[in-house]
């Protein structure tokens, strides 16, 4: 019995060394999204001035698309544009932004520098579509599917790593 309450605290230790340790092997990107699978929030967000139209719910569906939550301010989302770019014109995917927290003016003079690969912009001033959306900060990118589905999340700047991944998944939407 005393050597039980001698080895107690090593396997006390044990157990604790082997929690931690599996959790350094999560990827820290793959946050929970309770709305994969589900119908995309109803929301209805203003224009961008004459830049795009505004963005909501039913502009949504009919078609694969990507809906990137994005802001000026936001330094990891200027690394992304690029991608977006591309996606937008070589791949003919369509992109929708949906511009957070971010001054109507700031947000234009990003697009007028970087380009526009957004097809529709809806400016959520307040930050509350972006709740509704599950957005945990900028960039988000979704996925959403005919039926406006959300059908993937990408949390964070999408990378040259994640452009091919991103396509397969939108062309696997489409073929289906």
């Amino acid at each position: 019995m005393r050597r039980l309450v001698y080895l107690l605290p090593a396997l006390v230790f044990a157990l604790v060394a082997a929690y931690l340790l599996a959790g350094l092997s999560l990827d820290p990107r793959a946050l929970p999204s309770a709305l994969i699978d589900k119908p995309a929030p109803s929301f209805d967000l203003p224009a961008l001035g004459d830049v795009a139209p505004g963005l909501g719910t039913a502009d949504l569906g009919g078609e694969v698309a990507l809906v990137n939550v994005f802001a000026s301010w936001c330094v990891p989302c200027r690394a992304e544009h690029p991608l977006l770019m591309r996606l937008a014109a070589e791949k003919g995917v369509p992109v929708y932004g949906i511009a957070h927290k971010d001054k109507p003016a700031d947000a234009m003079r990003f697009l007028e520098r970087l380009g526009n690969p957004y097809r529709r912009i809806g400016v959520d001033a307040d930050g509350r579509a972006s709740i509704e959306w599950g957005v945990y900060g900028v960039p988000e990118t979704f996925v959403i599917d005919r039926a406006g589905r959300i059908r993937h999340r990408h949390v964070g700047a999408l990378g040259p790593q994640d452009f091919a991944p991103l396509l397969a998944i939108v062309e696997r939407l489409r073929t289906s």
